[in-house]
């Protein structure tokens, strides 16, 4: 279905702003993605967006294959003026075109994981930027996925999509609190890793074995000593200057290529 909008004050155009807000994506099941290229990924992992909102008079081939596919799926597609695709965004630089997509399941039972070696685990990670940027490292180094323990920043938000750079789409994510992650991981095979400080082993050349869950703390206060306890093994990565540690996807993406260093044959 196609249709076009020209009022501020429009119930589709009230309902796709709402999905800035984390509590209306969670009461929807729905989070809105902006930019010809995110909406590419997507299409090109298999994920179409539900409604596809674009700027009048935007022409472009790649836009016109996503709009085909929209329309294929029995999905929305809406044309706009640039002013009102601003006003859904909360963007004054909108770009010319964003897309709705309905959020899936992520449940620790999605995953498989003999799926992968390397898997990368972050507990009470706040920060969007850091937790699109670890699910950036996730693709980059084929891990599993990225599973989130306890409060997380919402995988979905605008924030951690755009920083994801399309892996959000490309790469696993499930989201658990830590007395459901343990019981589920000890129910079969895996190494879970953390990098940490306690009784830590240099992390260059330790004994790692696949599959790997390498779990990294909250940024500011690292993790918690008992979940630390609960580890198979503890690495530790230099500091060499002034600053006591590294940023914590940061320090997910050293410790994931060494770990995949160490894995490979």
């Amino acid at each position: 279905m196609r249709k076009h909008i020209t009022g501020f004050s429009n119930p589709t155009v009230k309902y796709l702003r709402s999905l800035r807000d984390k509590k209306h994506r969670k009461r929807a099941g729905q989070f809105l993605v902006e930019g010809l290229r995110l909406l590419e990924d997507a299409r090109a992992s298999g994920r179409v967006p539900q409604t596809l909102v674009m700027a009048e008079g935007r022409e472009h081939a790649l836009l016109a294959r996503l709009e085909a596919d929209v329309m294929a799926a029995g999905g929305e597609v809406i044309e706009t003026t640039p002013d009102i695709l601003s006003k859904i965004t909360g963007k004054d630089n909108a770009q010319s075109v964003a897309g709705v997509f309905d959020e899936w399941d992520t449940s620790l039972e999605t995953l498989n994981r003999s799926a992968a070696p390397i898997w990368l685990a972050a507990q009470a990670l706040r920060d969007p930027g850091n937790l699109g940027t670890m699910l950036r490292t996730c693709d980059a180094v084929g891990a599993g996925g990225l599973i989130l323990i306890d409060d997380c920043a919402d995988p979905f938000s605008a924030e951690a999509v755009r920083a994801s750079m399309g892996a959000v789409f490309t790469v696993g994510v499930a989201q658990a609190r830590w007395e459901e992650f343990l019981p589920w991981l000890r129910g079969g095979a895996g190494q879970l890793v953390a990098a940490s400080l306690r009784d830590a082993v240099p992390y260059r050349g330790a004994p790692y074995a696949a599959p790997c869950f390498i779990l990294v703390g909250n940024e500011s206060q690292g993790l918690p000593e008992d979940y630390e306890a609960a580890c198979d093994l503890r690495v530790t990565m230099p500091m060499r200057g002034r600053a006591d540690s590294l940023n914590a996807a940061v320090a997910g993406a050293v410790l994931a290529y060494e770990v995949l260093a160490g894995l490979e044959p």
